[in-house]
């Protein structure tokens, strides 16, 4: 059995109508541009516009009906499985002060005010702002493309494996005591202890080597590689005392 037709901006005025008329208003279709006014009394009075989908051009059309009254709705068919998007769908209609409501397809079509039109009162993620702060002190490199998937983003811990990395590929196998030297940072040890994304060995207690899968990243991230050079060159300029010497395995053991 087919599924109904897709319901036109017409199919969805009347069931709307309807709703509104069995609440006591009276309903009124194309006025001054507004697809539908409903009055009740003297002084209450809502606009609803009408759209085969939300987009752009609806929220636009209802910010410009706030104009005349706080008391705007967008009508539009329920979706059949409200995904995952209408939460953020919902999330923007709110903060834009609109109500929504939905118009089941098929026979008997059904109003459902989703929720009207009220004050928005915005409230600040602390604890997410901070973590977005966080997250961008700690990018050493601009390494991701916006709107790219073609490889993992480069967050603030990846990147620093990225550095790990790249300073044991110039001198493997090494101690984290002398990666940190070089510039890795403070860590350096749970990052090629934890080994997250399967890019180290452990020769010995103390002592790693990439893998070859970490060979591969350094490869997948060749760009952003000079960018983690001058760290590493940087943190060398800075550093006192003599210059770190190669790992020598039958010796050191490593933090």
């Amino acid at each position: 059995m087919s599924s109904p037709a897709a319901p036109l901006e017409r199919d969805l005025a009347g069931p709307v109508r309807d709703y509104l008329e069995k609440q006591g208003y009276t309903v009124r279709s194309e006025v001054h541009g507004c697809d539908l006014v409903a009055t009740r009394g003297e002084d209450e009075f809502i606009v609803v516009e009408l759209k085969r989908r939300l987009n752009v051009d609806l929220l636009a059309q209802a910010a410009a009906r706030q104009k005349l009254t706080p008391n705007v709705y967008v009508a539009v068919p329920r979706p059949e499985k409200p995904v995952k998007r209408w939460r953020g769908v919902r999330h923007l209609l709110r903060r834009l002060e609109l109500g929504l409501i939905w118009v089941t397809n098929g026979r008997g079509r059904r109003v459902q005010v989703v929720f009207h039109p009220e004050p928005f009162q915005r409230k600040r993620n602390h604890r997410a702002s901070r973590a977005v702060l966080a997250e961008a002190a700690g990018r050493r490199t601009d390494g991701n493309t916006a709107g790219s998937n073609k490889r993992p983003l480069l967050t603030a811990y990846r990147e620093n494996a990225l550095l790990v990395a790249l300073a044991l590929s110039e001198t493997e196998p090494d101690a984290p005591k002398n990666l940190r030297a070089r510039g890795t940072g403070p860590k350096t040890l749970p990052i090629l202890y934890d080994n997250v994304y399967g890019w180290f060995t452990r020769v010995e207690r103390g002592v790693y080597a990439l893998s070859e899968t970490g060979r591969a990243a350094l490869e997948d991230y060749a760009d952003v590689l000079p960018h983690l050079r001058d760290v590493l060159a940087e943190s060398g300029e800075e550093r006192d005392g003599p210059e770190v010497t190669r790992h020598s395995r039958g010796s050191a053991r490593g933090s």
